[in-house]
């Protein structure tokens, strides 16, 4: 498993590099977030994502979360209302993820309920860099087995994958704590899919 050490703060192309070749080769890696360690692979090849679960002894039929680089690149992978749009300028980067129909150049096995996807643009500039870097949106599921605690270090989350994953992007510990909150805005009504870092009542009271 290769270990690549990148800057937290202002991680370089070259750093990148090898990372985004493991992606382009349908491999799986791990990485920082602004919550815990992610998995990341092409959300486009379906080999990836086959591979994606097999690391994580993951249940099939569960839909796997997007990280983009900006919002413009969410918007590539994902299609938004005015509603959604003025969410995501509120409240991205950050831990809030929008659930949205998908492009369909997104795998079917990354998907939810209608073909839809929950995506976000994390406040960690490693992440996102490795998402522009690669020219796609990434997948942004936990770095662990199924069951398992989530990694919030480089280590950790090679120790917890070791023989399953490609590689580490290591730049340092991941802040921990709770994950992203999903939030979907229906013609119903906005709904919480999942408690997370923001709380559901900052969202509704900046969409009311």
């Amino acid at each position: 498993m290769l270990i690549l050490q990148v800057d937290p703060h202002d991680p370089r192309p070259a750093q990148l590099a090898q990372a985004v070749a493991i992606l382009a080769g349908g491999g799986v890696i791990a990485y920082p977030t602004d919550t815990v360690y992610g998995l990341a692979a092409d959300p486009r090849n379906a080999a990836a994502i086959d591979r994606l679960f097999e690391a994580k002894s993951r249940d099939r039929g569960v839909a796997v979360p997007l990280i983009a680089g900006s919002i413009e690149q969410a918007f590539a992978v994902g299609a938004f209302t005015d509603a959604d749009v003025r969410l995501a300028r509120a409240f991205w980067p950050g831990p809030l993820s929008i659930i949205v129909p998908a492009s369909r150049i997104i795998s079917a096995g990354v998907l939810g309920p209608d073909a839809t996807v929950a995506l976000r643009v994390p406040a960690h500039a490693a992440a996102r860099a490795l998402a522009l870097a690669f020219g796609c949106a990434i997948t942004a599921t936990s770095a662990n087995q199924s069951g398992t605690a989530p990694a919030s270090t480089a280590e950790a989350a090679a120790a917890a994958l070791a023989g399953r994953i490609d590689g580490v992007l290591d730049a340092g510990a991941a802040p921990g704590g709770a994950p992203s909150t999903i939030v979907q805005l229906t013609p119903d009504g906005p709904r919480l899919v999942r408690a997370g870092a923001i709380a559901w009542e900052r969202v509704l009271k900046f969409i009311q």
